[in-house]
């Protein structure tokens, strides 16, 4: 990583490497912010992004153990704005022509971006358009009002015909608070936060924690993504993280530093279990990295080359290696978020390692990939 960073292509860099879910070697490189040239240290806050979606999928998870729902209930079970939604026409570009919902969507697909939701960001369907219009992951609003200006839209498809990355776990963040009766944020605290001693991970960063938080960056020339250089960029997706927002956004609203991340990664490892506390069943653990998608299926991501992928409960499986990996990479669970925050698990390698950058758009350069294959090679 310290390559990149010595060309100019990120800022810095810290990476956790784990073998038998213990921590073998741990690296920082570079800066978190580069004009006053303060280093990436342990406690540096980065904006995780979509690596809160793995954090809300073990919150649902809590809660399927505590008997509040079954995966196979319709959404509208405890959403019942969302029962009788419309579904954008198969082939067509016109959002305004749609069809009737044919199958309402379960729990099972929401948590494996199956229901037919979109995301807006990505422009991957015409539906796009109408979320960005509306407005549906506003930050001046809240999780319920999120699920009413869904409610008034399209599906992109009829629920079980494809993944589809939307805006799904953030719905599944309301349904944490319905189910438990808390707020997100509390019910984070409560059952993940502090049982794994993740102290600087939240949806705001509070006054005396910014001197710590990243810069984000992006690249100098945003149609060449390998070119050296790279500009500060303002926090324009979810807004500022310094200031509370009224959107606690499941999809990606968190901070985190790599080692509160380590902890929960452990967690994971552990079949549930972290340092003798116990988040969830090893049973539900096995559930969560199995295969929901139906026979055929596939991941499919705008500008993410992902094959051979297939997805969990709020993680994407690998069925086979990528090129340069070992076999040990089959079966491999991982995730990551949008300024360069990449986790993953080999089980059959006993391996996992955490990257952390802040770098937008993280999926258009090669930087976790290559770290992932310089691990997997080490661990061969």
């Amino acid at each position: 990583m310290q390559s990149f960073v010595d060309r100019d292509l990120l800022s810095g860099a810290a990476a956790v490497i784990l073998k038998n879910n213990m921590v073998v070697d741990y690296h920082n490189c570079g800066f978190a912010d580069i004009e006053s040239k303060r280093p990436v240290t342990e406690d540096t806050i980065y904006r995780i992004y979509s690596n809160t979606k793995i954090i809300t999928s073990v919150a649902a998870l809590c809660l399927l153990e505590d008997g509040k729902f079954s995966l196979d209930d319709p959404l509208s079970k405890f959403l019942p704005e969302l029962s009788n939604l419309a579904v954008l026409k198969e082939g067509s570009d016109d959002p305004s022509e749609t069809e009737p919902l044919q199958t309402e969507a379960t729990i099972r697909q929401l948590m494996s971006h199956q229901a037919g939701f979109s995301y807006g960001i990505f422009a991957e369907s015409p539906v796009d358009a109408l979320y960005l219009k509306h407005n549906v992951l506003g930050t001046d609003g809240t999780l319920a009002e999120m699920v009413t200006k869904l409610s008034a839209l399209p599906l992109a498809n009829q629920p079980g015909t494809r993944f589809q990355y939307s805006v799904s776990t953030d719905v599944l963040a309301r349904l944490v608070e319905i189910w438990s009766g808390q707020s997100f944020i509390a019910f984070l605290q409560d059952r993940i936060f502090r049982p794994l001693a993740m102290v600087d991970t939240d949806f705001v960063v509070p006054e005396g924690k910014q001197h710590r938080l990243a810069t984000n960056y992006v690249p100098v020339d945003p149609m060449d993504p390998m070119k050296p250089g790279l500009n500060a960029e303002p926090d324009s997706i979810l807004g500022s993280f310094q200031q509370p927002k009224a959107l606690a956004s499941g999809g990606g609203g968190l901070v985190s530093t790599i080692s509160d991340y380590t902890n929960f990664m452990q967690m994971l490892i552990g079949s549930g279990e972290y340092n003798n506390v116990r988040i969830l069943k090893d049973e539900t653990m096995a559930l969560m990295q199995s295969n929901q998608l139906p026979a055929g299926k596939m991941v499919q991501l705008p500008n993410w080359h992902m094959p051979n992928t297939v997805f969990g409960l709020g993680l994407a499986i690998k069925t086979a290696p990528m090129p340069g990996e070992p076999d040990q990479a089959t079966g491999e669970v991982h995730w990551g978020g949008l300024a360069g925050t990449h986790t993953w698990i080999s089980p059959s390698g006993g391996i996992a390692a955490l990257i952390f950058t802040q770098r937008l758009p993280g999926f258009w350069h090669e930087f976790s990939h290559e770290f992932k294959r310089q691990v997997y090679q080490a661990a061969v």
